[in-house]
């Protein structure tokens, strides 16, 4: 596990291959281990394999989200806040567990923000996802996560780069 949180970086360019069925089974297998506060599991996954959508979506935050344009796989974490007051943390850990998990199996992903983010435009970039996604309005979106097989090389994290001044023991 160690060896996996040190080389797991932001991939945001990908090959043009598609991500097999079974590899995004095992993705989704994955992602739903994450813990949830009080085990509520406010989220819900909606996986994107279709180009045009995941065009649409490289585009609902310009830049930013441009790494889902030339991914052949996305998922965008929503939840229901109905659910639970903690819906943005359980949503973050879901999409760290997809992440690694996307690691473990040979594929990079990149974290893309939805929440309090805006497009270029000044527009709500969770609006245009809901929107591309047909995202009930009383649901959230937390993020987007880009998703495939690397078509860029990054080292992985060295220790001696790590902050361990941010690590307190005992008191701050």
């Amino acid at each position: 596990m160690l060896d996996l949180l040190m080389n797991r970086r932001s991939i945001r360019k990908y090959k043009d291959q598609e991500v097999p069925k079974e590899v995004i089974d095992k993705i989704i297998q994955g992602a739903l281990t994450a813990p949830s506060g009080r085990n509520k599991k406010p989220w819900e996954l909606v996986v994107v394999t279709d180009r045009e959508i995941l065009t649409k979506l490289g585009n609902a935050r310009g830049p930013a989200s441009w790494p889902m344009k030339n991914a052949p796989l996305g998922i965008v974490v929503v939840a229901d806040p109905e659910v639970t007051d903690v819906w943005v943390e359980d949503s973050s850990i879901i999409a760290t567990v997809i992440q690694f998990t996307a690691q473990s199996l040979g594929l990079g992903s990149c974290w893309l923000q939805v929440r309090e983010r805006l497009s270029e435009d000044g527009k709500k970039v969770e609006d245009n996802v809901k929107e591309i996604l047909s995202i009930p309005q009383n649901y959230r979106v937390e993020c987007m996560i880009s998703i495939g097989y690397p078509d860029e090389e990054k080292t992985g994290h060295d220790i001696e780069t790590l902050k361990f001044d941010k690590v307190h023991y005992n008191k701050f």
